[in-house]
C-alpha cells in the first residue's frame, strides 16, 4: 500500500459515496460528484466497499473506480 499513496493524498479522505433506495451509487470528490454507478457495476463495487479493511483501502478502491478525472482544467475558487 506504501508504494501506491506516494503523497499520502488519501490520508486526507477526499472520495465519499451516497446510496439511494434504488442502489445507485453517487461517487463524491472533494464534495463534488465526479462519477454515478448503476446496476452490477454499483453492486460489484458495494461488495468491494464491504470487503475494505481500512478507510485508506475504501479511498484507493473509490480513487481506481472513478479513474483519471482531472486534467489540470479546474478551477480553485
Amino acid at each position: 500500500m506504501n508504494n501506491i499513496d506516494k503523497r499520502n493524498r488519501l490520508d486526507d479522505e477526499p472520495f465519499n459515496f451516497r446510496v439511494t433506495k434504488d442502489n445507485t451509487v453517487f461517487l463524491d470528490y472533494n464534495g463534488r460528484q465526479v462519477k454515478v454507478l448503476k446496476g452490477t457495476e454499483a453492486e460489484k463495487f458495494l461488495k468491494k466497499i464491504s470487503v475494505a479493511e481500512s478507510t485508506t483501502e475504501a479511498q484507493l478502491i473509490m480513487a481506481k473506480i472513478t479513474g483519471n478525472f482531472k486534467r489540470g482544467n479546474e478551477r480553485n475558487s
